[in-house]
Order: structure tokens, then C-alpha cells, then sequence
């Protein structure tokens, strides 16, 4: 496995991804819902974006690919895939939130960013 740096920089639909599954398992309509709420609807992933990524994100084990099962499932969970954060994926996507935040570091220190007040 990689050092986590060495895929950053994420692409933005890579990284939405990932802080949409970094707290709980979603199938892919959840995540879309997800980021497009988060981001109070600038981001919007359509179907191709979305399901191209989550299967590059596989193959890159960023996430992995289940079935949900059990008491509280229903039978369209069952057909549903939904997809969870390997503990790489947590990592690469730490490292990701670190370099934004020295970049946004750098944009303050610029006087680009103000706080609000």
C-alpha cells in the first residue's frame, strides 16, 4: 500500500466521497444526497461522476464495496451496494485535510481569508 501522500492531491469528487462515508456507511444516492447537503447544493455528483469514482475508489481500496444485512434491513437495502471507508482511505483522506488546511493557512496569512465576523 502507498503512503496516503502520494495520492494526494484528491480530486474534489474524491475527496466529497470520502467525508461523506468518514461517518457512516451510504449506499450512492445517500452519498450524493449527503455531499449535496453538506455543501447546500454547489456540489452535485450525477450518476456517472459518482458511481466512476466510487469504482476508482475501490480499486484504489479508498473504500470497499458491501451489502447491508440484518435485522434492521430492508429488502432494497439488500439489493442496494453500499460502500464504507477502509482504514487507507481514513488516512488518505486525513492527509488530504491536512494539506488544505496548510494551504488555507497560507491564504490567511496572504490576508486573502478574514474571519468573519
Amino acid at each position: 500500500m502507498p503512503e496516503p501522500e502520494a495520492l494526494l492531491p484528491l480530486t474534489p469528487a474524491v475527496f466529497h466521497l470520502l467525508l461523506a462515508l468518514a461517518d457512516e456507511d451510504r449506499h450512492g444516492y445517500a452519498i450524493a444526497q449527503e455531499v449535496a447537503r453538506r455543501t447546500d447544493g454547489e456540489v452535485r455528483l450525477g450518476p456517472g461522476t459518482l458511481y466512476g469514482t466510487l469504482t476508482r475508489m475501490v480499486e484504489a481500496a479508498l473504500i470497499e464495496e458491501h451489502t447491508r444485512a440484518g435485522a434492521r434491513s430492508s429488502p432494497a437495502d439488500e439489493r442496494r451496494r453500499y460502500y464504507r471507508l477502509t482504514p487507507f482511505g481514513r488516512d488518505v483522506a486525513k492527509a488530504e485535510a491536512r494539506r488544505l488546511q496548510r494551504l488555507v493557512s497560507i491564504a490567511r496569512a496572504k490576508a486573502l481569508l478574514v474571519p468573519k465576523r
